[in-house]
């Protein structure tokens, strides 16, 4: 599928500048570091969240930057009221990051997987469409292409989109709703296929394989691997996700671009790479696939992200592996939550 470009060249141009985001679901893994980054290029931000999987706490990076109680919304992208914000507020950019983001559990419950990836992007779109939004960036993931042969690695953005799993069969839909509100509503979009992102604030039993590998050996558990271990995905560091959205709000919509390393790692690779920067030796357990018609392997070609974003990513793995760890550590002391959260607390308990 190629979908239309709608801007040429890397340099931003000074009127594309946005004073007003949205970023749906800024408070979960990547939305938060979005956030963050947003408002340190100069832009003026506010998060629509449910807090399902969320955290209040992910934000206390933008709180100290400036994110007060009236930059967060509490609101369910599925209902009218979730997206009266875009109405209201009329923002330059929406940058849709709410999603059901777990292939397991879309593979455990589809129906609740569609109503959110497929309905609450659907309703999201509507409403940038007749609120007069100049760019939506939206964030897929490079399920939509399914299993690829080892031939076509890594995958251009005009390959064909098949997905094999209900995640990717609802995230595929909703590159074609965008697609369609281009064309028939005008609506200028980034629609980003991300490989594997991984990093701090990422949590959660079904999250990605590198903080389940670091959260298990941190914590004296065994990693179990499914299968050989020689499956290979195309890592990339959030904050590199983060700097690749940011770039785009400063951009006229550029269509589907892929934003990841371009390289493959294996599984086996990765929790090599994770043991040596935890200091745990334990050997990890090998167990068969929970399911059938996982995807092999997967890399993502990047060359239009550089040519038309001026964009490519800086963490290497060992070093995006590294500060994970770290994080992971900071994470598991005793701290207090920074002060600037606290109010925002306030606006989501309301």
């Amino acid at each position: 599928m190629d979908l239309p470009v709608t801007a040429v060249g890397v340099g931003p141009p000074t009127d594309l500048i946005p004073g007003r985001v949205l970023v749906t679901g800024g408070a979960g893994f990547i939305g938060s570091h979005v956030v963050a980054r947003l408002m340190l290029m100069g832009s003026q931000v506010r998060v629509l969240d449910n807090f399902s999987t969320g955290r209040i706490e992910n934000l206390a990076d933008a709180a100290i930057g400036g994110l007060t109680e009236a930059d967060v919304v509490s609101g369910d992208i599925r209902t009218p009221e979730g997206v009266e914000v875009i109405h209201q507020w009329q923002p330059d950019v929406v940058v849709h990051l709410a999603a059901q983001p777990s292939v397991p559990a879309a593979r455990r419950s589809p129906l609740y997987d569609a109503d959110v990836n497929v309905f609450g992007t659907v309703n999201v779109l509507d409403a940038c469409a007749r609120g007069g939004v100049r760019l939506v960036i939206n964030a897929a993931s490079s399920a939509i292409f399914g299993s690829v042969a080892a031939h076509d690695l890594p995958v251009r953005e005009d390959h064909p989109i098949a997905p094999v799993s209900p995640y990717g069969v609802s995230t595929a839909a909703g590159v074609h709703y965008l697609d369609w509100y281009g064309r028939e509503h005008g609506l200028s979009y980034t629609s980003m296929v991300f490989g594997n992102v991984y990093g701090p604030r990422q949590e959660g039993g079904d999250c990605g394989v590198v903080s389940v590998m670091v959260d298990a050996l941190l914590g004296g558990r065994q990693v179990v691997i499914h299968d050989d271990g020689t499956q290979t995905r195309d890592f990339i560091h959030v904050s590199d996700v983060a700097e690749a959205i940011a770039v785009a709000c400063h951009h006229n919509g550029v269509g589907m671009v892929n934003i990841a390393s371009g390289r493959q790692t294996s599984v086996n690779e990765v929790y090599d790479t994770v043991r040596e920067a935890s200091g745990v030796d334990n050997p990890a357990c090998y167990e068969p696939l929970p399911w059938p018609g996982e995807v092999r392997n997967m890399a993502l070609d990047t060359r239009k992200a550089r040519e038309l974003l001026g964009w490519h990513p800086k963490i290497g793995f060992t070093e995006g592996v590294r500060m994970t760890v770290r994080d992971a550590r900071r994470r598991q002391a005793p701290s207090q939550i920074l002060s600037p959260v606290w109010a925002l607390e306030r606006a989501v308990s309301r």
